[in-house]
């Protein structure tokens, strides 16, 4: 087909996780269920913290900003997925996909800049711990997530930009269930503003990811380093614990992403990708506030008397 820009294509066909009308209503039930899990999850996170003076502490004013990522984050991508299954329709308009794109890329974002702030909040609890309230400051935690907010912002605003100079094929079909920088850029029109985006791509992977993961890496080998000096097996013990919910989700994450990636490299199925994704995008968000639940006796104690709050107060 001739290449067109993208205002003169009316959409993007979203191919999905499979083609098989037969399992459509099982994607359809298990994708709401799963979304509702997670929303409802992080949701009881966020107002435990809140309403728990008890929890007003520097780890869990990162923690409830994760949960309220990670809602945003699927509620990036799975709502447009079920309304295609519920109305067998595969469109999606560009203004919707770039709109997609954009805010998919600056959750994902925050998620890698939040594990990593958080991974120092542990740093310094373990390390430093009779300077953590000097340090922890509540100004320097708003600080350290309102610049982190910033700098993906104008991250995904760059990739938009260019992104939106690309030319694309009227009926251009996305093998995915949602709209990825990645892929669109693959399925662009190829001429020398895609190779523009790909070298952007890649820096910005570099610059989102790896030096979040470095940071990652260094905290927890100096938090290592101070657990194997510590003489008391108990304070070994209770200082590992209070990072162990927060390392499981890193490893969650991480381990979910890589996964994909290599997924991608190594099958040239793009439903398998796809499918592959689907860990990351929606299983791990979901995941976390059990994480976080299951391992924390605060957060329990937390969540056990918002729900005795309600109980009370029908």
């Amino acid at each position: 087909m001739k290449g067109k820009n993208h205002t003169d294509a009316s959409q993007f066909l979203l191919l999905g996780l499979t083609d098989d009308p037969v399992l459509q209503p099982f994607l359809f039930g298990l994708f709401l269920s799963m979304y509702l899990v997670t929303v409802l999850g992080n949701l009881l996170i966020i107002l435990a913290i809140s309403f728990d003076s008890h929890l007003h502490t520097p780890m869990y004013f990162f923690l409830s900003n994760l949960s309220f990522v990670d809602i945003c984050f699927t509620s990036t991508t799975i709502p447009k997925m079920l309304v295609n299954i519920q109305t067998y329709n595969k469109g999606i308009t560009y203004t919707e996909c770039f709109i997609q794109v954009y805010f998919f890329m600056i959750f994902v974002g925050m998620d890698n800049f939040l594990l990593t702030v958080m991974a120092y909040d542990r740093f310094v609890a373990i390390c430093h711990p009779l300077k953590y309230m000097i340090i922890m400051t509540p100004w320097l935690c708003i600080l350290l997530v309102l610049v982190s907010w910033i700098i993906i912002f104008f991250f995904a605003l760059l990739h938009i930009l260019l992104l939106m100079q690309l030319k694309f094929s009227i009926g251009t079909e996305i093998p995915h269930f949602f709209c990825e920088l990645a892929i669109l850029i693959k399925v662009a029109t190829l001429d020398i503003l895609v190779h523009v985006n790909i070298i952007i791509m890649y820096v910005s992977l570099i610059l989102s990811v790896v030096c979040p993961t470095t940071g990652i890496l260094f905290s927890y080998s100096q938090i290592l380093s101070s657990l194997v000096r510590m003489s008391s097996t108990i304070s070994r013990y209770r200082a590992f614990s209070t990072c162990g919910s927060h390392l499981c989700v890193v490893s969650l994450f991480y381990g979910t992403g890589l996964g994909v990636y290599l997924s991608s490299a190594v099958n040239h199925s793009s439903h398998e990708s796809s499918a592959a994704s689907v860990i990351y995008t929606v299983v791990t968000p979901m995941l976390n506030p059990f994480i976080y639940s299951l391992r924390n006796k605060d957060v329990k104690d937390a969540l056990g008397r918002l729900l005795n709050r309600a109980d009370s107060h029908p």
